[in-house]
């Protein structure tokens, strides 16, 4: 008998395994990887009821399609799509978002996204793939981890750990759902500790738009140039978060991809409250800046883990009436 799989239809433009990333190698120069917003990916794990850190799929601007020929728990989390489960029998029913979903043998076509460009499907017993260095992150730079460290594509066949335990014949769906971070607004506020650079105070002065050219290693930005003072610069340890200000004047912001170093200068860091909108960011959005000190970061980050607690405690009370 085969291990349950999940054979990949078409893969979107840029489909990965990521679970909550590597820790502790960024000394040899390993980058951290992982789902860009962690906090969406263990939420869908959460309603499958994935304990740990499964890995999961996390896709970008449209999401894959996927076979399957055994029944599956699913959960969709991040930002919105229309979403659409086509039976063996061609019959088609809509699978809703933020709520565990049990489907039948068929296909799950995940459709373009919504207020937001990048989600996270969870499968109940997770994706059979070997951990490398302690994750089952797929490092797109280093091409190891996830599949074979690359971005899904058509054709390829995803292992799961064990059986799902579902016996659903039909779709099945409760009409709750739940949500951890409000859809962006029409101009993203990002907070950040500055620097003691020059032009670090000068972030929050003007307003910025994503540049089309940013991926997971970093959000280029597009607006009035900043200024950059000649001279050399020593190359220093960098993180996701890091704001660097190449010789263009226009900041790019490293993510879970991100190199270990870099000899640009440093304008400062993202508060961690709020590297989960960056993860969302499309292509020409406005976002602004605003400087905060790290009381004011700490007390935000309190703040949000407070805000995910509760939210577990719904949700173990949801979860135990299905």
């Amino acid at each position: 008998m085969s291990a349950p799989h999940i054979k990949v239809i078409a893969p979107g433009p840029l489909t990965t395994l990521q679970d909550a990333g590597r820790h502790g190698w960024r000394h040899v120069g390993v980058a951290h990887a992982g789902a860009l917003d962690p906090d969406s990916a263990a939420l869908a794990n959460r309603l499958v009821g994935n304990t740990g850190n499964e890995a999961v799929l996390e896709y970008t601007l449209t999401g894959p399609t996927l076979a399957f020929d055994s029944p599956l728990r699913i959960a969709l989390c991040g930002a919105l799509t229309d979403a659409l489960h086509v039976a063996v029998d061609g019959t088609r029913t809509a699978v809703g978002h933020g709520r565990p979903v049990e489907l039948p043998p068929g296909q799950l076509r995940i459709g373009r996204l919504r207020l937001g460009i990048r989600g996270w499907l969870a499968v109940a017993s997770g994706f059979d793939v070997p951990e490398v260095l302690g994750s089952r992150s797929t490092d797109l730079r280093g091409g190891f981890g996830g599949l074979d460290g690359r971005a899904l594509a058509r054709g390829d066949a995803l292992v799961l750990r064990a059986p799902s335990g579902v016996a659903a014949e039909v779709p099945s769906q409760p009409a709750w759902w739940v949500e951890f971070d409000d859809p962006l607004p029409a101009e993203t506020l990002i907070r950040y500790l500055p620097s003691s650079h020059p032009a670090a105070m000068r972030l929050d002065a003007s307003h910025w738009q994503v540049d089309p050219r940013s991926n997971r290693q970093g959000l280029r930005l597009h607006g009035h140039a900043l200024e950059v003072a000649p001279g050399d610069i020593i190359s220093a340890a960098v993180a996701p978060g890091t704001i660097q200000l190449p010789p263009d004047g226009r900041p790019i912001v490293l993510l879970a991809d991100a190199q270990t170093t870099g000899g640009y200068p440093r304008l400062g860091h993202v508060a961690a409250v709020d590297m989960p909108r960056l993860a969302q960011l499309a292509p020409g959005m406005p976002l602004r800046w605003q400087a905060v000190d790290a009381h004011q970061s700490r007390a935000l980050w309190q703040a949000r883990r407070a805000q995910w607690r509760r939210l577990m405690c719904l949700l173990d009370e949801r979860l135990s009436t299905l």
